[in-house]
C-alpha cells in the first residue's frame, strides 16, 4: 500500500445509510454500538455475541437493536447480507470469520490485530475501492502512533522507531489479553509499512494502577539533526488531522536531544459508555465508524464482487 498524507477526514456527507452488524459484545463492542447509534450514515441491524448475559447485548437491546447470542452464525443467517460487518472479537476468531463473510461481498471492518485485511489508518490511507473488502484497523497503539510515525518518516531521516502503549487493566478485556502476541507483531508490522523504517519495536503495557492510567502511546525515534520545534510541528499537524474523528487525541510532550526524539500521545475517550481513560477503545472504534461512514458516502460503492459499481 502507498499511504497518502494530508487526506481529509471530516465527517462525510451521507448518501444513504448502510446496514451494519457488530460481532463482539465486550467493552469495545459496546462502545462501538454507541458510536454507530450516533451516526446518521449507519443503520445497525444486528449485534451478535456469544454470552447471552453480556452487558454489550443488554446495552444494544436498550437502544432497540436486534441482538443474538449465536455470534457469527446470526450474521450468516440474516435474510440478506449486511453492507458492513464490524468484527470486534479476537484475532483468532477473525481468522475463522473472514472465510465465512468473504463470499457475502460485505465490507468487513476488523478491529482485531489479525493482519488479514488491508491495514488502514484513516488520516494516512483513507478508504477506496482499492482498499478491498477486509479492512484491518491494526491495533489501538497502531491507530495512535501511525499518523505520527508516518509524518515523521516523511519529513526526517528516521532510522529507528519504538512504539510503547499503556492501557488501563480494567479496559484490557479477555480478547486484548489473548491477542498480545498478535498485537505486538501487527503493530510493529504496521509501523514499518507506514514509515519505511525496518528497525522497529512495539510494546504494550497493561497497567494495574489506581486510579486507572489514561491511554498513552510514546513514540521513540532516532533521526539525525532533529530540531525540537520542527518535530513538534510535524507531530501537531498529524494530531490535528486525527482530532477530526477522535477529539480526545493530543500531543502531551515532545523532546529531542541529539538523535533521540520522544513524542508522547494521549487519547481521552469521548464515549457514552466508556470512562475517559479508555482512549485505546475510543480511537480504534472512532476509526472504524469513520471507515464505515466513508464507505457509506462514496458516490459509487463497491459492488458485491469487490469492483466499484
Amino acid at each position: 500500500m502507498s499511504p497518502t498524507a494530508g487526506l481529509t477526514t471530516a465527517q462525510p456527507d451521507v448518501v444513504e445509510p448502510v446496514t451494519v452488524a457488530v460481532i463482539g459484545t465486550g467493552a469495545i463492542g459496546r462502545d462501538l454500538v454507541s458510536k454507530i447509534d450516533r451516526s446518521p450514515a449507519l443503520d445497525c441491524r444486528l449485534v451478535a455475541g456469544r454470552n447471552p448475559e453480556s452487558a454489550g447485548l443488554r446495552y444494544a437491546e436498550s437502544l432497540g437493536y436486534a441482538t443474538s447470542a449465536a455470534g457469527i452464525e446470526a450474521v450468516l443467517a440474516a435474510a440478506r447480507p449486511f453492507d458492513v460487518v464490524f468484527d470486534a472479537t479476537s484475532a483468532a476468531a477473525h481468522r475463522d470469520h473472514w472465510p465465512l463473510l468473504e463470499p457475502l461481498g460485505t465490507l468487513v471492518i476488523d478491529l482485531t490485530p489479525s493482519k488479514i485485511g488491508r491495514m488502514v489508518a484513516p488520516t494516512v490511507t483513507g478508504v477506496s475501492a482499492a482498499t478491498g473488502r477486509n479492512v484491518n484497523l491494526i491495533s489501538c497503539g497502531g491507530q495512535a502512533s501511525i499518523p505520527v510515525v508516518h509524518a515523521l518518516a516523511a519529513r526526517f531521516p528516521v532510522t529507528y522507531l519504538e512504539v510503547v502503549s499503556t492501557v488501563a487493566s480494567d479496559v484490557a478485556g479477555r480478547a486484548t489479553r489473548l491477542n498480545l502476541d498478535e498485537y505486538v507483531a501487527t503493530t510493529g508490522h504496521a509501523v514499518t509499512a507506514f514509515s519505511g523504517v525496518a528497525d522497529v519495536k512495539a510494546i504494550l503495557n497493561i497497567s494495574p494502577a489506581v486510579p486507572p492510567a489514561t491511554f498513552r502511546t510514546a513514540v521513540h525515534a532516532r533521526m539525525a539533526g532533529a530540531d525540537p520545534a520542527a518535530v513538534r510541528a510535524v507531530a501537531e499537524r498529524a494530531a490535528e488531522e486525527v482530532r477530526s474523528f477522535a477529539p480526545g487525541y493530543e500531543v502531551t510532550a515532545c523532546t529531542a536531544a541529539g538523535d533521540r526524539v520522544t513524542i508522547t500521545l494521549q487519547v481521552m475517550a469521548h464515549s457514552d459508555v466508556l470512562p475517559p481513560y479508555a482512549g485505546n477503545l475510543d480511537i480504534i472504534n472512532s476509526a472504524a465508524v469513520l471507515v464505515a461512514e466513508q464507505y457509506a458516502a462514496r458516490p459509487e460503492r463497491m459492488s458485491r464482487t469487490g469492483v466499484a459499481s
